[in-house]
């Protein structure tokens, strides 16, 4: 720090042998004691210092050591020329440290440890130092893991660091030559350049290499476009845009494409194809905002066969969403475009008649809205002192559904409504509640009209759409009794808290919906409005909950909830069909798997566990117990806990209901490591996906990483096995502490810390 009793433009001089002409001073050092020489910004120390006040030149030798208060920068030279009022100047035989920009960003790794530089010489213009035939890094000294060396640098603290014809050298092997590099120090680099290349080693697509430029456009969008070539298969190219036009309005848009020349196989396979992925928010305004999500792909054979990401290969469906929304008082309105597309399976190949070439064709439903306008109010009291609350939802929409039908590998038939199919619909809603002592009755009365401009009618074993006004009109009627809480508190301190609460809450649900009757199979499907269904049933619902006390804090550590219905309509006003899976409102309501393929008066038990009894764990486990089966047909568990740096995941789902519901499965899931990004010395996880009734492993990621102080290494060996999918990648990288960008095929979001 500079000393506080100082003026601007005043010197603090010290030495033992001091001679001074119209203030020019030679300072010189007796018994061993440096001299220094210094004011508010700087200061100089060395064996020798000639100063002239009037010009501001400074000369200084042996043991010379210059520090800049301002930029908190450090230099140790042999012997400096310097001009403290242009401040230029040039050190000999130099050495320094300057302060980074420390990156905190998840998958970061981080350091505090200064950049350091040597070289011959350097020499300091202004703000900006030039150093030639150096070296620089920011690991410990003396025994860095890393340098860039070079015969020229350009640093400017706080901005950045330019290096020309630079070699990277990791401990004496050098690795990396770059006829120029770029590293920006400001707190939110936006740079135009060239990337790290990316290498990858051979494979079944082949060896590949890849090269990227980053485009900073202008202060509001930048684009970044990354080619990979694939030595035996083709160019792989991602290409990301951004931008921030203005205050409250930003987007992401990602597209992703493969020119496949083929696969080893005779004739070879092409999965050549193209994703777009596009996110963004704004303000518009007076209330009004506007999100949209937009995911598309060519052709779900592409996202199979090269996605890197386990979810997406399995993930059947593609969602799009756009809307603008603007909330006041009670009431909401939404203006949505949504589209949605559900591969049954992946695409099929297709001979046309009297052609002996297949095509493929992709086995989905893909269902649209441009647009639908939702407008709604929540509950708000009709009058003063009277219990009585009105709602409403409304909806009108331009729709669309088109779905091909298969028998085997032969195209029978597409289903498709017209292009603008309108569907309407008006749910007014009255309730009101009755308290008794600690007995509560909510009873509720909704009205659903909705108008269809197409149905679907059967022909022979499908349907097709025929034109037709068609109005739906439901009276719904559900009353909720809710029971008193049966509650209990334990005083005695245990592990999981100083107090302990228990809670029974029993619930009664009646509901009665009316008017859909048989013509349920007549409405088109599009989402949720569409499977309302007769229905006459009584819920009944057990939750237990425990509360821990922890100091000033309560925290609900247990919840089990059991539910059943009872149904006294069991076919539901007709809408059944015996022999196939059959979803209504009812049904789905109640748990996430199907269970009607015909009438039953009775749903099976679910059960849903989540727990959280310490810190760092948690567990969930929702179960279906089907009496008519004598046993649980479907489980979704899973537990999570993180202790310090350790982790481990555990995941378990099984289905083994009726095959006309859906078919089989029983995969487990299995999660371990220890580390993260910035935890030195070694780091290791891997995760494991098993299908227990094909006895196959289908994904697994083992990643190993050494931190050191300043640089991280990873290796990761990734396997896919789905269905036509089989095969390893190596995946490594290299990562420079506080640059987000790394060396390597391994990205931070593929990483398992």
């Amino acid at each position: 720090m500079p000393p506080r009793s100082l003026s601007p433009g005043e010197w603090n001089i010290q030495c033992d042998s001091c001679e001074s002409v119209e203030k020019v001073y030679h300072l010189r050092s007796r018994n061993g004691r440096p001299v220094e020489l210094e004011d508010t910004q700087m200061l100089f120390r060395a064996d020798e210092i000639d100063f002239d006040e009037n010009t501001g030149d400074v000369q200084a030798r042996g043991h010379v050591y210059y520090r800049n208060f301002d930029k908190n920068e450090q230099i140790w030279a042999d012997h400096l020329e310097y001009n403290t009022e242009d401040e230029k100047g040039k050190f000999y035989d130099v050495r320094g440290e300057t302060q980074p920009k420390i990156i905190t960003r998840p998958g970061v790794l981080t350091t505090n440890t200064p950049y350091h530089f040597e070289g011959k010489w350097a020499e300091r213009i202004g703000e900006r130092y030039i150093l030639y035939d150096g070296w620089i890094t920011n690991c410990k000294i003396p025994k860095p893991w890393w340098r860039m060396r070079g015969p020229k640098f350009i640093i400017v603290p706080g901005d950045h660091v330019t290096a020309y014809r630079s070699v990277f050298v990791l401990r004496t092997v050098p690795v990396l030559f770059a006829p120029f590099f770029y590293h920006s120090l400001q707190k939110e680099p936006r740079k135009s350049g060239f990337l790290m290349p990316t290498i990858q080693p051979g494979g079944t697509r082949g060896f590949a290499v890849g090269l990227g430029y980053f485009w900073a456009i202008n202060r509001s969008y930048d684009l970044t476009y990354r080619i990979l070539d694939y030595t035996t298969r083709g160019y792989a190219h991602h290409l990301d845009f951004s931008g921030k036009p203005r205050q409250g309005t930003d987007y992401d848009a990602i597209v992703y494409g493969v020119q496949d020349r083929g696969d080893t196989s005779n004739p070879p396979q092409k999965y050549s194809g193209l994703s777009l992925s596009l996110i963004g928010k704004t303000d518009l305004g007076g209330g009004w905002t506007g999100r949209v999500s937009i995911n598309y792909i060519t052709s779900f054979r592409f996202r199979q066969n090269w996605t890197q990401s386990f979810n997406e290969a399995i993930g059947s469906e593609i969602h799009s969403v756009g809307f603008v929304n603007k909330n006041w008082s009670t009431y909401t309105v939404d203006v949505v475009f949504a589209r949605l597309e559900n591969f049954q399976q992946a695409e099929v190949p297709v001979t046309p008649p009297g052609s002996t070439t297949s095509h493929y064709v992709a086995d989905a439903v893909t269902i649209r809205k441009l647009p639908e306008v939702e407008f709604g109010s929540r509950d708000r009291q009709i009058w003063d002192r009277v219990p009585l609350w009105f709602s409403f939802d409304s909806a009108a929409g331009l729709l669309y559904r088109q779905q091909p039908v298969f028998e085997g590998n032969t195209l029978v038939d597409n289903f498709q409504t017209s292009e603008i199919m309108n569907r309407s619909n008006l749910v007014p809603k009255v309730s009101t509640a009755f308290h008794w002592g600690d007995f509560s009755v909510v009873p509720s009365f909704e009205m659903h009209e909705t108008y269809y401009s197409e149905a679907q009618v059967p022909y022979l074993d499908r349907y097709h759409t025929t034109g037709t006004n068609l109005v739906r009109s439901a009276r719904d009627f559900s009353m909720d009794l809710i029971f008193p809480s049966l509650a209990r508190v334990f005083n005695k301190k245990t592990r999981f808290g100083d107090k302990l609460k228990h809670v029974i809450e029993p619930r009664v649900t009646y509901r009665n919906v009316s008017g859909v009757g048989s013509d349920f199979n007549r409405f088109i499907r599009f989402d949720e409005t569409d499977l309302l269904s007769n229905t006459n049933e009584l819920a009944l619902s057990l939750t237990n909950r425990i509360y821990a006390k922890r100091g000033d804090s309560v925290e609900e550590i247990f919840t089990w909830e059991l539910m059943q219905k009872r149904y006294f309509d069991p076919t539901f006003g007709g809408a059944l069909i015996a022999g196939q899976r059959n979803v209504v409102a009812s049904a789905a309501d109640l748990t996430g798997y199907a269970y009607l393929v015909g009438p039953r008066s009775t749903s099976p038990v679910v059960s849903l566990l989540r727990a959280s009894p310490i810190g760092g764990l948690g567990i969930q486990w929702q179960a279906d117990y089907d009496p008519r089966r004598h046993g649980i047909v479907d489980s979704s568990f899973s537990m999570d806990y993180r202790w310090k740096k350790y982790f481990v995941s555990v995941g378990h789902n099984e289905v083994h209901t009726d095959p006309a519901l859906t078919t089989a499965a029983d995969q487990m899931r299995f999660k371990t490591g220890f580390g993260d990004p910035n935890h030195r010395g070694w780091n290791a996880a891997g995760e494991i996906i098993y299908d227990y009734r094909k006895a196959v492993v289908q994904y697994t990621t083992e990643q190993v990483t050494y931190n050191t102080d300043c640089c991280g290494i990873s290796v990761q060996f990734h396997r896919f096995n789905i269905g036509l999918r089989d095969e390893n990648q190596f995946r490594v990288a290299f990562s420079v502490a506080n640059i987000s960008t790394t060396l390597g095929n391994l990205k931070k979001q593929d990483r398992l810390f």
